[in-house]
C-alpha cells in the first residue's frame, strides 16, 4: 500500500467549521497526516462497486419482504409495518449510507463486509476534511473520489421533488452527549439548506410527536414548530427495542402521511448483517461478495471466517477465526446474545507497519466518495483512525 505524507490541517480550520471534536483530547490522533494513494482504475472500481452493491441490496431486500424473512434478519416485529410502508412508497428516500469493504488497492479485489445504511457517520472527514487536506498541501483537490457533499445536496433536492406537496422544512436530531454525531448532522444541515430546505435542530428528547399532526421541534422563542421531514441520527433498532411506544407512534405518523422520516425504516433491511446470507443466496460467487451463512461453518474447518452479531455496530461482538477454527481476534461488546452471521474472511490491506485498512464507499443515490479507516487490529472498531486518499 502506498502512503503519502501530508501536513495536518491547522486547528483554526476545525474551529471555524465548529468541528471542535476533531481536535479534542477525546479524538486524539483520529485524523492522520498521511493519505492512501490509489490509481484512477482503482477509483473507478470503487465507484462501480458501490453502484452495483446497492442494486444487489435492493434485490435482496425485496426477496426478504416477498418471503416474509424480516424475523430472520433480527428485525423487531414492531418495525415490520413501518418498513413495508416506507419500502412501498418512493417518497421515503434513502438519503445516504456507507459500504464497508476490504481490498480495492494493491491489486486486491473489492469485497463487501457490510452496509451501514441507517446511521452512517464519518461524513465531515469523508466529504470536507480529506478534500481540505489536499488543498492545504498544495495538491490538486480534484484528485480524489469525493463528491459526497454534492451528492447529498442533490439527494435533498430529489427528496423535495418526490414530496412536492410538503413544505421543505426538515428537523434534525441527535442524542445528547455525542459531539461526533452533532458534527455529522451539521454537515447534513448545510447540504439541506443548499437544496432549499428550511432546517431546525432538537435533541431527540426535545422532539414532540403526534400520530395525527406529525413531528414538532421548537421555533426561536421555544414554541412548537411543525416539520414535515425528520432526520434522526438514532438507529432504528434502538427505537424499536428501547422506545416501543415511540416506534408505534412513528408507524402511525407515516401511515397517516404526516411526516417523512430519514433514513427510512427500510434501511434496517440493509443494516442487518443477516442480509449478507441472502445476498450470497441470490448472487453466489459474485466477485464483490464473500460467502455468508446464518449457520456456523461445520467443524470450523472450511476456511478463515468472521462471526458477527447481526445488529452489532462499531466492530463490537466480532470474532475472526483461522482456517482450523481457532480465534485470531475477538472484540467483545454490548450485543452479546444476538443471532450471528458467518462470513468468509477477507484480508484487509496493510501498510509497511502492519496497520490494517478498511475502505468505506459512500452512497447517496450513486456511489459518491471514498475514505479509509485503519487500525493495528483486524477488527476495525470505533477506535480506528480516519485516513484520506489521493488519486494519481
Amino acid at each position: 500500500m502506498k502512503l503519502q505524507a501530508i501536513d495536518q490541517l491547522p486547528n483554526p480550520i476545525f474551529e471555524s467549521l465548529g468541528w471542535d471534536y476533531f481536535i479534542s483530547e477525546e479524538a486524539g490522533n483520529y485524523l492522520t497526516n498521511q493519505l492512501v494513494v490509489i490509481s484512477e482504475a482503482e477509483r473507478d472500481a470503487f465507484y462501480a462497486a458501490g453502484n452495483r452493491l446497492y442494486d444487489m441490496f435492493a434485490a435482496a431486500a425485496e426477496h426478504v419482504l416477498q418471503h416474509n424473512l424480516m424475523g430472520k434478519l433480527g428485525i423487531p416485529a414492531n418495525l415490520h409495518e413501518l418498513i413495508r410502508l416506507t419500502w412501498e412508497d418512493e417518497r421515503h428516500l434513502h438519503l445516504f449510507g456507507r459500504f464497508d469493504v476490504a481490498g480495492g488497492v494493491d491489486g486486491a479485489p473489492i469485497k463487501l463486509l457490510e452496509f451501514n445504511a441507517d446511521t452512517a457517520t464519518t461524513l465531515p472527514e469523508s466529504s470536507i476534511i480529506q478534500w481540505a487536506q489536499l488543498k492545504a498541501n498544495n495538491l490538486d483537490e480534484t484528485k480524489q473520489f469525493n463528491f459526497v457533499y454534492e451528492a447529498l445536496v442533490e439527494n435533498f433536492k430529489r427528496l423535495r421533488s418526490l414530496n412536492p406537496d410538503r413544505e421543505p422544512a426538515i428537523l434534525f436530531s441527535t442524542m445528547r452527549g455525542a459531539p461526533e454525531d452533532d458534527h455529522n448532522v451539521s454537515l447534513l444541515v448545510e447540504a439541506a439548506e443548499e437544496a432549499g430546505f428550511e432546517t431546525g435542530f432538537c435533541y431527540v428528547d426535545e422532539v414532540v410527536f403526534s400520530e395525527t399532526t406529525g413531528i414538532f421541534g421548537k421555533d426561536a422563542i421555544g414554541q412548537p414548530l411543525y416539520f414535515p421531514f425528520w432526520f434522526k441520527l438514532v438507529p432504528w433498532e434502538y427505537i424499536a427495542l428501547e422506545e416501543p411506544d415511540l416506534c408505534k407512534m412513528l408507524t402511525a405518523i407515516v401511515r397517516n402521511d404526516v411526516a417523512v422520516i430519514l433514513n427510512p425504516a427500510y434501511t434496517m433491511l440493509f443494516q442487518s448483517k443477516a442480509i449478507l446470507k441472502y445476498l450470497w443466496d441470490l448472487y453466489p460467487n459474485d466477485p464483490l461478495l464473500l460467502e455468508a451463512s446464518l449457520e456456523e461453518p461445520i467443524g470450523r474447518q472450511n476456511y478463515p471466517f468472521v462471526q458477527k452479531v447481526i445488529l452489532g455496530r462499531e466492530g463490537s461482538n466480532v470474532t475472526v477465526y483461522d482456517g482450523i477454527g481457532l480465534p485470531l481476534e475477538v472484540r467483545e461488546g454490548e450485543y452479546e446474545g444476538q443471532a450471528c452471521v458467518y462470513q468468509a474472511y477477507a484480508q484487509l490491506a496493510q501498510d509497511a507497519q502492519g496497520m490494517y485498512y478498511q475502505s468505506g464507499i459512500f452512497f447517496a443515490y450513486e456511489a459518491c466518495g471514498l475514505g479509509f479507516r485503519r487500525s493495528g487490529r483486524r477488527i476495525i472498531d470505533n477506535g480506528a483512525q480516519f485516513v484520506g486518499h489521493v488519486v494519481t
